[in-house]
């Protein structure tokens, strides 16, 4: 069966860009926020009586009108006040995206049978590729298991650092390496706690939940259950944008905030926590209670868990 797109772009007037639609002639919520960030629906003028309408979204799935989804272009809709243009107007310091220039861009991940060619493939999908290196290892050879890629235009390296990627079989993440953050920007979270969660929600709901916001890469419920979890998004920006907003799943009202504890460097504190053994891992939480400056039980229980399971600590 041949693959079928629809057009989608983020204005009426915007040149629009097609979006694969699935066999059933649905379009997956995840497979427009992917390339629109943040989207959480869409509408299109009507023909008939030239007024916008939506369209309907069932659990993450967009159905078509009942007339099909046709030769329309489909504006993408934004949660209020997140909107990434609206986002990036907030900074003071804002710069034209066509006047910024890309920066080489870090693939973590990497399977060792990857090759730059590969690498150049894949990437070309999304613009322009002009630099693409894949770091081996002097004496044998083989591939260290991660790789560099640079773009010709801003926008393709925007769209590229919005999602995770499978390449060859294996999920790898593209970043700006840590040498391209300020000294005074680290690097924000993609992650946000979920407090106050109910026993019987699922992984699979808070996935479709969020879903609505952007893309969503991970959902972890701590077993046994602590009334808690969290949920990583593809856009670092997405999830900022939740953090401190009490929102209603499944009747229950749970309260977002940012994964990381507050004035804290989690890569120093991730370095110190490698020099303990994993039965020592709670003197070492004791050892740094200080530095988190708060004296709520649930996020210092809530970060102790992050440790665990970006340590894969049983």
């Amino acid at each position: 069966m041949a693959e079928m797109y629809i057009r989608v772009a983020e204005e009426e007037n915007e040149e629009p860009m097609e979006i694969p639609s699935e066999d059933d002639g649905t379009v997956l919520l995840s497979t427009v926020a992917a390339q629109f960030p943040g989207a959480c629906g869409l509408r299109y003028r009507s023909p008939v009586s030239q007024c916008m309408r939506g369209v309907r979204l069932v659990e993450g799935v967009l159905h078509a009108p009942e007339n099909g989804w046709g030769n329309l272009v489909y504006v993408v809709n934004y949660p209020k006040g997140r909107k990434m243009d609206e986002i990036d107007a907030s900074s003071a310091t804002k710069i034209k995206r066509g006047d910024q220039k890309t920066s080489d861009l870090i693939v973590l991940g990497l399977p060792w049978k990857t090759t730059e060619q590969d690498l150049k493939d894949y990437f070309n999908t999304f613009g322009e590729v002009i630099m693409v290196q894949v770091k081996r290892d002097v004496k044998t050879g083989n591939s260290k298991g991660f790789g560099f890629v640079r773009f010709a235009e801003w926008e393709a390296q925007g769209k590229v650092m919005s999602q995770r990627h499978m390449i060859d079989g294996r999920w790898c993440d593209c970043k700006l390496p840590n040498s391209k953050q300020g000294p005074d920007e680290p690097m924000r979270s993609r992650k946000v706690f979920v407090g106050r969660c109910t026993e019987d929600i699922t992984a699979d709901e808070l996935r479709q939940f969020f879903m609505q916001y952007g893309e969503v890469t991970d959902v972890f419920i701590p077993k046994p259950f602590r009334a808690f979890a969290f949920v990583t998004f593809a856009d670092d920006q997405v999830a900022a944008s939740l953090c401190g907003e009490d929102l209603i799943i499944k009747g229950v009202s749970v309260h977002i905030s940012n994964a990381e504890p507050k004035h804290n460097n989690t890569r120093q504190m991730m370095e110190r926590a490698g020099r303990f053994g994993n039965g020592d891992l709670k003197y070492f939480i004791q050892s740094i209670v200080s530095e988190l400056h708060t004296p709520n039980k649930e996020m210092f229980t809530g970060f102790f868990i992050t440790i665990k399971h970006e340590l894969m600590i049983e």
